[in-house]
């Protein structure tokens, strides 16, 4: 026989609610914007560095080292590849702010809807530039443990080094993400190309470089993204000066053998200030020239190479 006592006692869903916060913190509705705070700055760094100084521990001086620099590449990826995807998340917050503008009818629930749409927008701006700050630190003790700029292998790396949102206007907020954008990945400043084949002379490229660079001190570097050579010496010394710089990269795909001519063009329409060209092939023998005929000033060092 059973009692009233031998029953489980009904709990208020007030009580529910308190036993799950205590059992795993607080957890916020699907609609909902997460009150707390992002991670902290220092935090982010220590804790990045003892996971890439664990890795270079446990496989340093083993059979895995090989492995090693692929490894730590991947430690990157994890934080490029979620600020992307929250990125995706974004381009879906706009549209869905767009169709509730057009949608605006002066009642409270029209208005609440968007304004809903426009903190989540808000919410997801501060998670990406969170995960960006984390690719970047990690991008960092990459180079410091490989001696290479880490990469993605396909796309942009597009870099916002902000933790900090404010509450806007739908209308604003949307300028501001496209502005955003377009301010990372079209750099102001102005644009210098370089150029070169198998050359590989390091001192007389970085010198070539350098005395652009006094000139300009706000230069963006335009170059052909080869892996090898002058480009590649010069992508290394972007990389030590702090210049921004962007790849041209033949699109073999599309163009086939002329895919290198092509990617002049391409570098042309940009309308650099000028041209460094260093010994190389045709190809640079082709942006010399095409360049010579816009009227932009050739640095050229294919005779004497330094």
């Amino acid at each position: 026989m059973t009692t009233d006592q031998d029953e489980p006692a009904e709990t208020s869903p007030t009580a529910e609610l308190l036993h799950e916060m205590q059992l795993y913190g607080y957890r916020p509705f699907q609609d909902e914007p997460d009150p707390r705070p992002l991670p902290e700055s220092r935090i982010v760094t220590g804790s990045l560095a003892d996971t890439f100084d664990a890795l270079v521990v446990m496989l340093q001086d083993t059979r895995l080292e090989p492995d090693l620099e692929d490894l730590l590449w991947g430690q990157v990826n994890l934080f490029h590849r979620a600020a992307d995807r929250i990125e995706r998340e974004l381009d879906d917050n706009e549209q869905a702010q767009k169709r509730l503008q057009r949608e605006q009818d002066g009642s409270e629930v029209r208005s609440v809807e968007l304004e809903r749409k426009i903190s989540e927008g808000i919410h997801l701006l501060e998670r990406r530039d969170a995960f960006e700050l984390m690719r970047d630190t990690a991008s960092d003790l990459y180079r410091t443990h490989t001696g290479s700029m880490w990469q993605p292998r396909h796309g942009s790396l597009a870099t916002r080094r902000t933790m900090t949102a404010a509450m806007i206007d739908s209308r604003d907020f949307l300028a501001a993400k496209r502005k955003a954008d377009t301010e990372t990945l079209v750099p102001p400043g102005p644009k210098v190309a370089f150029t070169g084949g198998a050359y590989q002379n390091v001192d007389a490229i970085f010198a070539a470089l350098d005395r652009v660079h006094a000139k300009h001190p706000g230069m963006v570097l335009l170059h052909g993204g080869t892996p090898k050579d002058a480009e590649k010496i010069a992508s290394r010394w972007a990389d030590h000066r702090q210049v921004t710089q962007i790849a041209f990269k033949p699109d073999w795909t599309r163009h086939g053998k002329a895919a290198p001519f092509k990617r002049n063009d391409a570098m042309l329409d940009v309308m650099p200030i000028g041209v460094i060209v260093f010994p190389g092939t045709g190809i640079q023998d082709n942006l010399a020239d095409k360049a010579r005929k816009l009227g932009i000033p050739l640095f050229d060092f294919r005779k004497s190479g330094a």
